[in-house]
């Protein structure tokens, strides 16, 4: 389908563009890799009267470190966060995972910033991002904010930030030291997530002695699963990671679609969690 109408603007630096988004209110819209945006236009699910493309701000791509923490701006392509060493070396969890959105082109174009502020439940990198306690960095008209990753998913494709607020980047302490794994079930190659699990896990003395276990696709938003990651506390084999495994679904409230019945989500949340810890600790 063709998109309605609407104006367009490209500016040049964040202050032009947090104006911009400002003097425009609610009906503006940010375009960044397009991959999202684009195709809720062409289905009219989504009526911008104005776009606003931040391609042209270079501030907004990159990786860099800032002390302990790694400092991913808006703009960084899923490819350039698969690539950059800083990422696979601090946060592996975050390159694995963004490795199996999708397909190569959409990799190519779609963005980081992008895919989080889009806040899909079904999309993987919210869940990520939840598990590695992310902060983002936003601003508006009033200046900069930063937001914790488990308030900035607010409802089904609703994020904290507000109409006149451009994300920035995404902050994300260095992960070192801790094993990782992405899971994810989808019926077709490139398809959204039936249910994925995000896991990272620390071992010491052969058993485990902190998880963080995130869920794509069993809510509104994506979720942690506290009670798996203290059932996970001290197992020392594959058989007491299962039994802890029992509680990921646990406080969840998965939808029913055509792809999947809340009962059967709830199934793949076990099984998949069961998995990416047991890959995470180097037990599976």
């Amino acid at each position: 389908m063709i998109p309605p109408a609407f104006d367009y603007a490209r500016p040049s630096t964040v202050d032009e563009a947090v104006r911009t988004l400002a003097d425009a209110g609610e009906e503006a819209k940010v375009l960044a890799g397009g991959q999202s945006l684009l195709a809720l236009m062409r289905l009219r699910l989504a009526f911008p009267e104005l776009v606003v493309d931040v391609n042209r701000i270079p501030e907004l791509r990159g990786v860099r470190e800032d002390g302990d923490m790694l400092v991913i701006g808006a703009m960084t392509t899923h490819h350039d966060v698969i690539a950059d060493p800083l990422v696979r070396r601090h946060a592996g969890l975050l390159a694995a995972a963004t490795s199996t959105v999708a397909d190569p082109a959409v990799r190519r174009r779609g963005t980081l910033g992008g895919s989080l502020a889009h806040a899909d439940p079904a999309g993987d990198l919210p869940a990520v991002v939840l598990a590695l306690d992310a902060e983002f960095v936003a601003q508006g008209p009033g200046g900069r904010r930063t937001i914790a990753a488990r308030d900035f998913f607010v409802d089904y494709l609703q994020s904290a930030l507000a109409p006149d607020e451009l994300l920035l980047e995404v902050r994300i302490p260095k992960a070192d030291g801790w094993g990782f794994r992405y899971e994810k079930f989808h019926r077709v190659a490139q398809s959204w997530a039936t249910v994925g699990v995000a896991a990272l896990v620390r071992r010491d003395d052969g058993h485990i002695t902190e998880t963080r276990i995130a869920l794509t696709n069993m809510g509104a938003t994506p979720l942690r699963a506290p009670a798996a990651e203290q059932a996970m506390s001290g197992a020392g084999d594959a058989d007491a990671v299962a039994r802890a495994a029992e509680a990921a679904a646990e406080g969840t409230h998965p939808s029913q679609d055509t792809a999947a019945s809340p009962e059967y989500r709830a199934h793949l949340a076990r099984v998949l969690t069961k998995r990416a810890v047991l890959a995470a600790s180097g037990m599976g």
